[in-house]
């Protein structure tokens, strides 16, 4: 408290609060601001939306930032309930959700568009009216579109109950339709009812891979205007992609070709794909490639056709060998990664077609691998290095990727602490009794919270460092170990079978051991342990807030786990998830009542969305519902906003007492 604060305390803050005064030159400037600060602390905290695992599931992706999980469909009930019938409810947020085309349909059926505009208008204010009714004038001023930024100022601020400004605001919607500029309008509005239903995105790892859209949902959060990421395994491989590592690449490729995904890779950005075609062409143009076909049950967009298939099981079998052999260089420099189990290459014996692991011969379900040489099984052949070679240049020039990995890597981190809630995509290494696993990095152990940010740290040394070419090497190398290996905090298993799932019918041999972290974070202590080695003191609104690991809903198994403490909310965003999980994924919402946790079913398509009105069906659970609403002073921010209070009320003291002078 500063209240009582006298002159000779604040002496020794003297220079800083001569540079506060550039910006708050007068006790009255200084108290205003005060006033606002103090003001803002009593507002409800904003809207935070949790997603996690949207693994280039771009339209599902979109829709649920659109209808904020429910959040427009709620409000547009809270408000209408009583006065629309529910197609009318529909169609008003279908035309908030995508207003451009629902416009285009719109006009198709009705005939007289004026008696439209002027209801439609009306209706989106009073939405708009709602949603922002938390927020500040100055916050909701700062989302403002600035064609529009006077006349939404004044529609959201004045009521037509007021009869003297009733013809007022009549007329500013009659001027907004009579100058054609209604559609526009209606697109302003219903953007900015868009964002202002969500304060902060939090997406809780693994962007890429699967689905095809992974650049377009990228495009989508470097334009966002709050959010945050906590990197997932696929992110990681594929910012180790971006930094160079050529594992990280091949691995990039081979999961795109898995899930006929050339269209993330080509068109989003921009890789040359052609060397790696007409080598795989030549090079297995007599091999069936049974094992290399993609899965079009787990495939998300346009059908391939039997060719392209055809061609794009070569390219896998081509990249997936090659992978191989890029591994085996890191494992061989790393034996402190102790992953000489993934060296298979070496252990096949080609006349009886099978292959060694650990003290058992397996039967190859394929074993024809004509560019692996058993005298040297691991050097690739000079076709194989040049196309690497080519597609290592495509990756490191390609710009639209530079772009997503300079928002990935500014908005996002291995860990993120806010509001009581800790938030990490998979896991944190323990040991069977719970407690911190201690994982070796070069020369010294890491456990905890230091792991996670030494982990940060080697993922933004891989991408930045130029001048140690050494240091740039090995957190590259370690880039790769978080994709895949043991005791890392972005996976955590005992191996990832990738070798024995293309090539061995054993499914013991496929199985992937979890760490310790995923029977033990059931156990509230546990949990609890965690969250003080983060710095959050554990009660009934913290909690461990997870993705990775899909929950089968289908299976009775739940998200909320630990009394409460931990919540998963990897649900099957991914189509090629759904199968095992039931349904299309959970987001989260943390509003000033409270948690709500949100389970979606699967999301049919835009395009339905846009003509039959189909939103995604989703279940609402309340998880951590409090009496006594959350304000901003509940919150990071409003210990922020505390803190600038008190340097003010100290400028305030050194205004009074002449330790700094008011300037005009």
């Amino acid at each position: 408290m500063t209240d009582n604060l006298t002159p000779e305390e604040i002496v020794g803050d003297v220079r800083y609060m001569q540079l506060l005064a550039r910006s708050f030159p007068t006790i009255a400037a200084a108290s205003s601001e005060i006033i606002n600060l103090e003001a803002i602390l009593n507002l409800p905290k904003g809207t935070e939306h949790f997603l996690s695992d949207v693994h280039g599931e771009y339209e599902a992706f979109q829709h649920v930032l659109k209808n904020a999980s429910g959040t427009v469909k709620r409000k547009v009930n809270e408000i209408f309930a009583h006065s629309l019938r529910d197609q009318e409810m529909k169609d008003l947020c279908t035309l908030i959700y995508y207003p451009e085309e629902k416009l285009r349909l719109i006009k198709k059926q009705e005939s007289d568009m004026d008696d439209w505009y002027r209801i439609t208008l009306n209706r989106l204010v009073r939405v708009c009216q709602n949603v922002s009714s938390k927020y500040t004038r100055s916050k909701v001023r700062k989302a403002l579109p600035k064609d529009f930024e006077y006349i939404i100022q004044e529609l959201l601020h004045e009521s037509s109950d007021d009869h003297n400004k009733e013809a007022y605001l009549a007329v500013i919607i009659s001027t907004i339709i009579s100058t054609n500029r209604a559609d526009a309008f209606i697109v302003a509005m219903c953007n900015l009812i868009q964002r202002l239903c969500i304060d902060s995105l939090h997406i809780v790892g693994d962007i890429f891979d699967r689905g095809t859209g992974a650049h377009i949902i990228m495009d989508t959060l470097c334009d966002y205007h709050n959010f945050d990421i906590q990197w997932g395994n696929h992110d990681v491989l594929w910012m180790g992609a971006a930094s160079g590592n050529m594992a990280c690449i091949a691995n990039v490729i081979r999961m795109c070709m898995r899930y006929a995904n050339l269209s993330t890779l080509e068109d989003g950005y921009g890789i040359n794909l052609l060397p790696l075609a007409t080598f795989a062409m030549d090079t297995y143009k007599d091999d069936p490639c049974e094992r290399f076909w993609p899965n079009i049950s787990e495939f998300s967009g346009n059908q391939p056709d039997e060719k392209t298939r055809r061609l794009i099981a070569q390219m896998h079998k081509a990249i997936t060998i090659i992978q191989f052999k890029m591994e085996a260089e890191i494992i061989h420099r790393h034996p402190e990664y102790q992953m000489e189990d993934r060296l298979l290459l070496d252990k096949i014996d080609f006349a009886k077609g099978t292959v060694r692991i650990g003290e058992i011969d397996y039967d190859m379900l394929d074993s024809y691998m004509p560019t692996v040489d058993p005298a040297d099984p691991y050097r690739l052949t000079d076709e194989e290095r040049d196309i690497m070679d080519k597609i290592h240049a495509s990756f490191l020039n390609s710009e639209k990727l530079r772009k997503h990995m300079h928002c990935l890597f500014s908005n996002g981190s291995m860990y993120l602490v806010t509001n009581s809630n800790l938030l990490f995509h998979a896991s944190i290494p323990l040991n069977a009794d719970g407690s911190f696993k201690h994982v070796r990095i070069g020369q010294k152990e890491y456990w905890g919270k230091n792991l996670l940010q030494k982990a940060d740290r080697m993922l933004r040394s891989a991408y930045y460092e130029y001048h140690d070419k050494e240091r740039k090497r090995n957190a590259m190398d370690y880039v790769w170990y978080l994709w895949c290996g043991p005791d890392t905090p972005t996976f955590d298993k005992s191996k990832m079978a990738t070798f024995e799932r293309y090539f061995v019918a054993d499914k013991e041999t496929h199985k992937e051991e979890k760490g310790n972290y995923y029977v033990l974070r059931d156990q509230a202590e546990v949990c609890d342990n965690i969250l003080r080695e983060f710095g959050i003191e554990p009660d009934t609104h913290s909690h461990i807030i997870n993705g990775h690991v899909p929950v089968r809903t289908i299976k009775g198994e739940k998200p909320v786990k630990a009394d409460g403490k931990l919540l998963v909310i990897d649900g099957g965003f991914s189509k090629a998830y759904q199968p095992t999980t039931g349904i299309a994924g959970y987001t989260l919402v943390y509003h000033s009542h409270g948690f709500q946790l949100v389970q979606h079913e699967p999301f049919e398509s835009r395009e339905k969305a846009i003509k039959e009105g189909l939103d995604i069906k989703s279940t609402i659970f309340l998880v951590d519902y409090t009496r006594r609403r959350m304000m901003v002073k509940d919150t990071d921010k409003g210990r922020e906003i505390r803190e600038q209070i008190n340097d003010l009320q100290k400028l305030l003291v050194a205004f009074r007492s002449g330790l700094v002078q008011e300037k005009d």
